[in-house]
């Protein structure tokens, strides 16, 4: 049975998040533990606690707010998602999940409705990874993938720990990492691409997340002038990375599936001259697959196009793997409270893979998961631009609130 969620309300929540670090074109900065996500926090917090809910933070920042059931000693049912943002970021991603979590809250607090299990509002710490890398360090600690020590010693463009950043922003906690555990954990968030909008479905039952890894590459070769050195004489370190990069892209291209996807998102050219030949370049490549067997073939193809591209050029190469991802399948019973949620509200929706990853994808090494997607404008997120529609957000806030309620109501 559906307990109503009010759409307008999520709405006006989601519009007054944004005006913390609102951006020239109409989207948000706050990256991780700065004054702005920590004026985010404080201003969730001060909804929270006019709810009656209490609220604990660990080591490495994640916020765990809860509303209290009718069986404390129960493990809870959490949701929630991430308030920190891109330097040019939308109003959607990261702050749907927290917002509608919210929402949920508010309308049982209305209806007088308490839950069998507790509930928790979690805001897991940077998960952007614009800040420090890599992204969702803070979950994923949760999960026992980072220590905490490392996540804390990790740092900024500007030389700053992230456990100097929590000290300075209010919000270094003293809950141990892990907890607290949790029965059950769903996500709301935005696709964060287009296959929603194009199919004219509302709803995406998330099913699992694609497997991803990093890669930080080096190219060195020799700086020369561009004037007086043969063409076969150079050690072009561009022209290496132009070829590796046109190699991987014709080879993802060629995937007719669309499930192999490669991103070389920055380059660096060491002392750029537009009369030199460049000598050193370095290069991210981001490679991504729904089979891990598949992406284990396409790091090999990487590898072995990087080696080609070395020696075609006559340049040393190297290559780091900065972060690896494994494909994630999320939890049956978790996914059937989605889709029966989702049914009762009688919208198109289909069942799929995410693209992006989501601090959903390290909660569910501990805990049973599963993620709910509605669309985004044009399919497009990290982006001032990004949007969804209001219908959208409270459609996705109502299927959330109906399946806590069957996930926290079920016999112990």
């Amino acid at each position: 049975m559906t307990t109503p969620i009010d759409g307008q309300r999520l709405w006006n929540t989601l519009m007054a998040m944004a005006e913390i670090g609102p951006t020239a074109n109409g989207g948000s900065c706050r990256l991780a533990l700065t004054p702005e996500d920590a004026a985010g926090r404080r201003l969730l917090l001060d909804w929270c606690e006019t709810l009656g809910c209490t609220w604990r933070v660990d080591r490495v920042g994640n916020l765990f707010i809860r509303r209290a059931g009718k069986r404390d000693d129960l493990e809870p049912v959490a949701t929630g998602s991430h308030l920190d943002t891109q330097p040019k970021g939308g109003r959607f991603d990261g702050i749907l999940g927290v917002l509608a979590g919210l929402e949920v809250f508010r309308t049982l607090h209305e209806a007088g409705i308490v839950t069998e299990r507790p509930l928790e509002l979690v805001v897991w710490t940077n998960e952007e990874g614009s800040r420090f890398a890599p992204a969702m360090v803070a979950s994923g600690t949760y999960a026992g993938a980072f220590t905490v020590d490392e996540t804390l010693g990790r740092r900024d463009a500007d030389g700053v720990t992230l456990g100097e950043a929590l000290t300075a922003c209010g919000f270094a906690g003293d809950l141990p990492v892990g907890e607290p555990r949790l029965d059950g954990y769903l996500e709301l968030h935005i696709e964060q691409g287009p296959v929603l909008e194009d199919a004219r479905e509302a709803i995406g039952v998330v099913t699992g997340v694609q497997g991803m890894r990093w890669f930080d590459v080096t190219f060195t070769g020799r700086s020369a002038h561009a004037g007086p050195t043969p063409m076969r004489l150079r050690h072009d370190a561009l022209a290496a990375a132009a070829r590796l990069i046109d190699r991987l892209q014709a080879h993802a291209l060629a995937d007719e599936s669309g499930d192999t996807k490669v991103t070389c998102g920055c380059l660096e050219i060491a002392a750029a001259s537009r009369n030199v030949i460049p000598g050193e370049v370095r290069l991210t490549v981001d490679l991504r697959h729904l089979a891990e067997a598949e992406l284990d073939a396409l790091q090999a193809r990487f590898e072995r196009e990087l080696a080609a591209a070395g020696e075609a050029f006559g340049v040393a190469v190297s290559s780091e793997q900065l972060w690896a991802s494994p494909v994630v399948a999320f939890d049956a019973e978790c996914i059937a409270a989605v889709e029966g949620a989702t049914r009762a509200q009688g919208v198109a929706h289909r069942r799929m893979m995410s693209g992006a990853g989501h601090d959903a994808v390290y909660v569910a090494r501990v805990a049973p998961t599963a993620m709910i997607f509605v669309p985004c404008r044009d399919g497009i997120s990290h982006n001032e631009a990004e949007y969804a529609t209001p219908e959208h957000c409270a459609l996705g806030a109502q299927v959330l609130c109906d399946a806590l309620l069957a996930r926290a109501n079920r016999p112990a």
